[in-house]
């Protein structure tokens, strides 16, 4: 969901921010100027974090943040609800309850849209401030003094900064300043022979220089990149703020390391000639300026009024304190990813693949379907990217379910029955003591809801974990997790897991794989024996996730099957059922003995 990412950017600008300006605080007399704007940098790589692919930063399963998962969060705001959808005489006993829940469904879209719609509105003085740079450089004709050429060359040696660079004036600049990504430009206000000494102009030329050297016109670039990914964080927009006033000092620094004592009261004073020629304060700023505004003018001048030289020790000590900071910002990275592990899709990449079209047998439902044929080891795939997507499993849950309470001793093969605690369900057939088979044949929510606290939840996601089932996120509680709520899985997913399941594949007692078999077996033709599982998201009364997954046994092969539609309301398990055994009817694997509508 674009929600969890969203709120995890929320949360990694956050505390990133909270952790530089703590380490500035705590450790302000062990950093010097320059290290003060440097550990500003680790913001960019928190910033980043959040872009970066899931599989880059994972550091293996063993840590997870179930809490702050977005399923989790909107969890809160659901609760099941005692209403029935529309029963349905259908033959595999399709029922479900609906889920009512307070948070818009298209709530993720809405968040996208308002993102991408900030970014565009602050695209506008972002490009017009590009458009401006364009028209300083345009407007600029360069130096030609020749005092001024031999000026610039001993202050380019004075910071130890080589290659070609562009320095002028223009009728469009205020207060000297330095841009560029391609080719750096300084560029002073027209006419600034006139009213600046030689002595001046070394300061302005040594300053702009210094950011130059130290590629201050990238990092100009790189905040307003971020400025606009994270328009919505007031926090990272202070935080840029700050990080432009450190860099000044930095620079304001670096500087007085190259002049005696008695130059800095000039440098100073040179600072002030171009207090006010700021007028405001810009959002989106791809220029390095001298002049600076009342309020950091005042912050600045106190630094150089004491300015100490740089000493070995104090370099050692801010190194520290950065790499300390580093740290702390690096470990956010396994909260991201357990905050993205939640992933939306299953990467399938398997090499044995048919895609095909079966739209006509979908009739307008947004669906995918998997076949996989074990004989001829070949998948089957209509619509590869639904194929992929994970979504609630909703009842199809229930054969694991039934499975880990096997496993787990809760119910044994002769002794599965539960009794009806004589709370009123939406269905008849729910309404009485319930067996495994008969549980699941009419799909009883109850049962498999005491079978779960039975089994308690730490077990259950140890076994989800054990066979790899979809997103494993069992945050949603034990009753409801696997109801459109925290748990999520893809079709082939669902295709690979019963491959695993009808060859035992995960190591469980072989008795309990039959017993579970034996109650998802659902009709015989010519044998033939067609079993499965269906599953229906209902959701404030609608339908809107429907699954038919399972297997066909013929004399010589295994076909395992998994179809799932979504979208528009009846959008049901009785309804994916009908839908796979037309397909399995056109392939010539199964054809049911009872009437399906293609």
């Amino acid at each position: 969901m674009f929600l969890t990412h969203f709120l995890t950017c929320l949360i990694v600008s956050s505390f990133s921010m909270a952790v530089i300006l703590l380490t500035k605080k705590i450790f302000q007399r062990n950093l010097s100027a320059r290290w003060h704007y440097n550990i500003w940098y680790l913001l960019f790589v928190a910033l980043l974090i959040p872009f970066i692919p899931k599989q880059l930063l994972s550091f293996g399963s063993g840590f997870s943040l179930d809490a702050f998962h977005s399923d989790s969060w909107l969890g809160g705001l659901e609760a099941i609800a005692q209403s029935p959808v529309q029963e349905k005489a259908n033959w595999l006993n399709d029922f479900a309850v609906s889920v009512d829940r307070a948070t818009p469904a298209y709530l993720d879209h809405l968040v996208v849209i308002i993102w991408v719609a900030g970014m565009l509105l602050f695209t506008v003085p972002a490009i017009h401030a590009v458009l401006k740079m364009e028209k300083i450089k345009k407007s600029t004709s360069r130096i030609q003094n020749p005092d001024l050429l031999r000026l610039l060359e001993e202050c380019k040696q004075r910071v130890q900064l080589s290659g070609e660079l562009i320095v002028g004036e223009s009728p469009l600049v205020q207060s000297p300043m330095m841009f560029g990504l391609r080719r750096t430009y300084i560029v002073f206000p027209l006419g600034f022979q006139e009213w600046l000494s030689q002595n001046e102009i070394r300061y302005v030329l040594l300053h702009e220089l210094s950011h130059s050297k130290n590629k201050d016109n990238l990092s100009n670039f790189l905040i307003v990149l971020f400025q606009l990914l994270y328009w919505f964080s007031p926090l990272v927009w202070i935080a840029f703020r700050e990080m432009r006033v450190d860099r000044e000092i930095a620079c304001d620094s670096d500087v007085l390391q190259t002049l005696d004592e008695r130059s800095h009261v000039e440098y100073g004073h040179t600072i002030i000639h171009f207090v006010g020629q700021i007028s405001k304060q810009k959002s989106f700023v791809l220029e390095s300026e001298m002049g600076s505004s009342k309020e950091q003018l005042k912050r600045r001048i106190q630094k150089i009024a004491t300015f100490q030289m740089e000493s070995t020790q104090l370099r050692t000590k801010s190194i520290a304190v950065f790499i300390l900071a580093g740290a702390i910002v690096i470990s956010q990275i396994p909260l991201v990813t357990a905050i993205a592990s939640d992933s939306t899709s299953y990467q399938f990449h398997g090499d044995n693949a048919d895609y095909e079209d079966l739209a006509s047998f979908f009739a307008g439902y947004d669906g995918s379907f998997v076949l996989y044929d074990q004989k001829a080891d070949r998948y089957s795939i209509y619509n590869k990217q639904q194929s992929e997507s994970r979504v609630s499993p909703d009842s199809t849950y229930k054969i694991y379910s039934a499975l880990f309470a096997l496993e787990s001793h809760v119910i044994t093969k002769d002794h599965s029955t539960l009794a009806w605690r004589g709370v009123p369900s939406p269905y008849a057939e729910w309404n009485r003591d319930q067996t495994l088979n008969t549980a699941m044949k009419s799909s009883v929510n109850w049962y498999f809801q005491e079978l779960d606290q039975a089994t308690g939840i730490d077990h259950l996601q140890a076994y989800l974990s054990q066979i790899g089932y979809g997103n494993e996120n069992v945050s949603g509680g034990v009753d409801s997790f696997w109801m459109e709520s925290s748990l999520k899985i893809s079709p082939v997913e669902q295709v690979l897991l019963l491959r695993s399941f009808y060859f035992n594949q995960f190591g469980f007692q072989e008795p309990n794989i039959q017993t579970v078999k034996n109650a998802i077996a659902l009709e015989e033709k010519d044998g033939v024996l067609l079993s499965g599982k269906t599953g229906t998201g209902a959701v404030n009364h609608k339908e809107t996730n429907g699954w038919f997954i399972g297997y066909v046994e013929t004399k010589g092969n295994t076909y395992f099957f998994a179809t799932n539609i979504q979208g528009k309301d009846h959008s049901s398990g009785s309804k994916a059922a009908e839908i796979t055994l037309s397909i399995l009817k056109e392939k010539g694997i199964y054809e049911s003995p009872r009437r399906v509508n293609r």
